[in-house]
């Protein structure tokens, strides 16, 4: 019996240990098998390296393709960033300048801008904005901008409308209702920046019609000096930020801030501007006037030029301009709210030579009186006087003293108060679009010839701009006799004077003059 014992025990050992054996071999070979099976497949194509996944040469996301998607899903692999370093030049967050992404999101937003700059600034502004979501752009434009080595590249981006000054144009813009009404009147036949004004009012029509045939959903008006800022939003895009905006409002306000440059020799001021001096609007009152003196340091105003920000509309049925910096309604009174954090950032004489290319622009007399025909703001007139009349030596000195921040002890002070801040992001996205070579990319892309017709258009462009700083828009060309200008008051004097709430000008933010007013509002 006792061996029997014996014997069943060493059965069932020996067969534990097989057992515990070929239980070891199999997790053994087992992950030697996945791997082999694993290398087979990766060899023959069947499955993605993920070091090489998300590269330029590989898989897109959703809308990275070159052309629009159909739909687009909600993975969340379309919600992500990734950064690839790609040996074809590409801006991390798209697959190349093109910027081809989600035709679909909403809300669908588009800027206009009339403009006489040169590639140096207007790409890193476009880019930039499409970065932050703006997907299309109407550039009315004359001077470099119409030249042809200019207007070829901006024509080749795809969402941008190239709009030339031809005689054309100007034809269409002088049979324009707003002649006949009272909103914008007090500008017309005025020289320079008055004129300017009225330019941008036709300009801005006409973007409307084209943003509501583009199926637009917002529209902006920004100069090619203005970037938006789109802070408050729950990531950095204006697209987020206009998308939270109810469904009864129909303006959305932004406060602008404007440039504090630290150095006189600023040759790129999207990238090497980062101080900015803030709106009132987003100031405590007790702040913004206890420390007005030291902010103004002896200008004629808070801000050089203007503070009273731009504004988005929502496209929709009779909507207008009301002059470069707000939108009305001929059918009623649009409904607005102001944004307590976004901004626009106004980089305003930034260069040196800012000072000579706005006395450049205007053929004034460098007279106190004579200047007030010509420019709204105080700052922008004593300017012109300075470049008129001074030496470069003095016009430096005087740059100096007016408009570079120079005392590191006040810009501290005025720092740690809130009056002025520091905003990294627009510096960061441009010079990050510069060095992934985005913008040398849509120049390379160009086409290299213009069509005859194209050559054309910039050709008459080019002459009708000359013909423009002689003869003043506002004239409407053929409008001129006497009998035009009276048909013309006649329709002023029987318009409705309450449907046609007058253009809102550049104003400058409040003054001392203006605390008890402020106050009491």
């Amino acid at each position: 019996m006792a061996g029997l014992h014996a014997s069943l025990r060493g059965s069932s050992s020996s067969s534990s240990q097989s057992f515990s054996s070929k239980l070891l071999l199999l997790l053994t070979l087992l992950p030697l098998t996945l791997a082999a099976f694993a290398f087979v497949l990766q060899w023959r194509g069947g499955v993605t390296d993920p070091a090489t996944r998300w590269s330029p040469e590989a898989h897109k996301f959703p809308g990275m393709d070159s052309s629009p998607p159909t739909t687009i899903g909600h993975s969340s692999a379309s919600d992500c960033v990734l950064l690839s370093r790609g040996s074809s030049p590409s801006f991390p967050y798209y697959r190349d300048w093109k910027f081809d992404v989600g035709s679909d999101l909403r809300p669908k937003i588009c800027i206009t801008t009339s403009t006489s700059a040169g590639l140096e600034q207007i790409l890193p502004w476009m880019f930039y904005h499409k970065v932050i979501g703006v997907s299309t752009f109407f550039l009315f434009v004359e001077g470099k901008a119409a030249s042809p080595n200019v207007s070829k590249v901006l024509e080749s981006i795809p969402g941008v409308k190239v709009i030339f000054r031809t005689k054309e144009l100007e034809e269409q813009q002088a049979k324009s209702r707003i002649w006949n009404e009272t909103w914008l009147s007090s500008f017309f036949y005025k020289p320079c920046n008055y004129e300017l004004f009225v330019k941008q009012s036709l300009n801005m029509e006409m973007a409307i019609v084209m943003a509501r045939n583009a199926g637009m959903d917002w529209i902006l008006h920004l100069d090619t000096d203005e970037l938006m800022h789109p802070a408050g939003a729950t990531e950095y895009s204006l697209r987020q930020l206009l998308h939270d905006v109810p469904g009864n409002v129909d303006m959305v306000i932004f406060p602008n801030y404007e440039s504090s440059i630290e150095r006189d020799d600023i040759k790129e001021p999207f990238s090497e501007v980062s101080m900015f001096k803030k709106n009132y609007d987003h100031l405590p009152k007790d702040t913004y006037f206890g420390m007005y003196k030291e902010s103004t340091r002896g200008n004629p105003n808070y801000f050089l030029t203007y503070g009273n920000g731009k504004s988005a509309a929502r496209i929709q049925d009779h909507l207008r301009p009301n002059g470069a910096h707000r939108w009305h309604n001929y059918m009623k009174t649009p409904n607005e709210i102001k944004l307590e954090e976004a901004a626009v950032l106004h980089y305003t004489y930034t260069k040196f030579s800012d000072l000579t290319s706005r006395r450049d622009r205007c053929g004034c007399k460098p007279t106190k009186e004579d200047v007030k025909r010509c420019f709204m703001l105080e700052f922008d007139r004593a300017a012109f006087i300075i470049a008129s009349t001074a030496t470069e030596e003095e016009m430096l000195n005087w740059y100096r003293e007016h408009i570079v921040w120079t005392d590191k002890a006040l810009n501290m002070k005025l720092l740690r108060k809130g009056i002025l801040t520091r905003i990294y992001a627009p510096m960061a996205i441009i010079q990050g679009l510069r060095e992934s070579g985005v913008f040398s990319s849509v120049i390379a892309s160009a086409p290299t010839t213009l069509s005859k017709d194209k050559f054309l258009s910039t050709i008459g462009s080019t002459n009708s701009s000359r013909a423009v700083a002689s003869e003043s828009l506002p004239s409407r060309k053929f409008g001129r006799s006497k009998e035009s200008q009276a048909t013309a008051r006649k329709a002023l004097e029987i318009a409705d004077a309450a449907s046609h709430k007058a253009a809102v000008p550049p104003l400058s933010p409040p003054g001392m003059d203006d605390k008890h007013l402020v106050s009491e509002a």
